[in-house]
């Protein structure tokens, strides 16, 4: 049994880490380091971008000599930190996990864990290998109020689970901005959506089925809406200088511009100005200039839209999973679990169980003690949780503390790039079974 969180929130050991990647995530783990200085410690940083790793820099007081353009320069030095977090884009994970496992870091990887499963596997050898502990971003993971979903199934309260149904609401402006104007908007620059945005959803569902393997799949997915062909009459290139802005809900006027106006300048504001803060100016430049001007009709996105994977198990239990962009919620999940004695129902807030003998349902929360506006809307303060136990399983050698650690990460990865399969080859993918690949 690992220690629980009250006992590692004491822990009073300092951890230093090199953060590789200083965007949005590694900026949001960062955080960490400036609200528990007893307990961890930003020792260096690696990032192309110049603004970038010296906002890190200044926020961290990092010397000179440890800010890097490359994180190679790292590597080849002398090991002078105890952990590391890759934060770099989806098909940069792979090479430098291996690298710093391999020099003896401790490693937080952002998912997905790499963009093939080949190269997946081979991080979490090399990790295995070099004696290291590796956490995986599964940020939902460590949701207070996700993770008691797994508590009340383990404790028996529904009986055996039959079925799981669960939906992942994106969010139709937070699509527009990541998945059609964004950085994972392109499958051959980054990840098919169901590995970069669902591979989260996948790994809950295959951590409450409990062990149990997942033994064939099928999924459906298209790009829905932004294409050409929907792009309304007389619209222009560029949002600001349209003259059908006002009507469309996806307008990067109204998603960046109106919200800079009104003193918003975090995500997904601040993604769209890598070189300097945003503000009125800034960000009109980048709407003249960059990708989040664009009309979303325009771009050259080519990922799903929306996806639907099917899933079953041994003995029997099936599961449903649906992502789709168009809606109000912004990745507020929302999860049944069907049982033989009751039904869980999660709302993307709260849980509720209703027990089929007393015909009673009863709700159940979760405390959630991470400081406010850490980490990602949506998350649910997970970001937090996840950075403090990751933390608290280096300065104590307890990898129990992690709750996506190598093999069962590895596990759930592969079900997506199964399930992708299954989506682009039009039929049922029996899992594992590579004679039909």
């Amino acid at each position: 049994m690992g220690q629980t969180s009250s006992q590692a929130d004491r822990m009073t050991c300092c951890v230093r880490v090199i953060v590789v990647g200083a965007g949005s995530r590694g900026e949001i783990y960062s955080q960490f380091a400036s609200i528990h200085p007893e307990r961890m410690k930003v020792v260096a940083v690696a990032d192309p971008r110049k603004f970038a790793r010296t906002k890190l820099q200044q926020q961290h007081n990092i010397v000179d000599e440890n800010i890097f353009e490359d994180w190679h320069s790292i590597v080849e030095r002398e090991k002078f930190a105890d952990a590391v977090l890759i934060c770099t884009p989806d098909r940069l994970h792979k090479e430098p996990a291996v690298a710093f496992a391999k020099k003896g870091y401790h490693v937080l990887l952002e998912k997905p864990m790499a963009t093939t499963a080949e190269d997946c596997t081979v991080i979490v050898e090399a990790c295995i290998q070099s004696g290291v502990m590796l956490s995986v971003g599964h940020v939902l993971r460590y949701d207070p109020v996700i993770h008691k979903i797994k508590e009340l199934i383990d404790a028996g309260v529904i009986g055996d689970v039959i079925h799981i149904q669960h939906l992942e609401p994106v969010g139709f402006y937070h699509f527009a901005h990541s998945f059609v104007r964004g950085n994972w908007r392109n499958e051959e620059e980054s990840s098919f959506v169901l590995l970069a945005k669902s591979c989260h959803d996948i790994d809950l569902i295959h951590h409450w089925a409990g062990g149990r393997r997942c033994v064939k799949m099928s999924s459906f997915g298209s790009v829905s809406h932004f294409s050409k062909e929907n792009k309304p009459a007389g619209a222009a290139h560029r949002c600001l200088d349209c003259s059908v802005e006002a009507a469309c809900p996806y307008s990067a006027r109204k998603i960046y511009l109106d919200r800079v106006k009104q003193g918003h300048t975090g995500w997904p504001v601040s993604v769209i100005c890598p070189s300097s803060f945003p503000d009125i100016e800034s960000v009109s430049e980048a709407l003249r200039t960059g990708p989040y001007g664009r009309c979303v009709y325009e771009c050259d996105n080519d990922v799903c839209s929306n996806q639907v994977v099917n899933m079953e198990f041994e003995g029997g239990l099936t599961a449903a999973f649906s992502m789709v962009a168009f809606t109000e919620e912004i990745c507020q999940r929302k999860t049944t679990v069907y049982g033989s004695k009751g039904e869980l129902s999660y709302d993307g807030h709260g849980i509720q169980v209703f027990d089929f003998l007393t015909q009673k349902s009863t709700k159940h929360t979760a405390h959630n003690n991470a400081p406010g506006h850490f980490g990602m809307s949506g998350h649910g303060g997970a970001d937090y949780h996840l950075i403090n136990a990751f933390i608290s399983a280096v300065a104590n050698n307890d990898p129990s503390l992690i709750r996506s650690g190598p093999e069962e990460t590895l596990l759930s990865h592969l079900l997506v790039f199964e399930a992708e399969r299954s989506r682009l080859e039009s039929r049922v993918v029996y899992c594992g079974d590579t004679s039909q690949n």
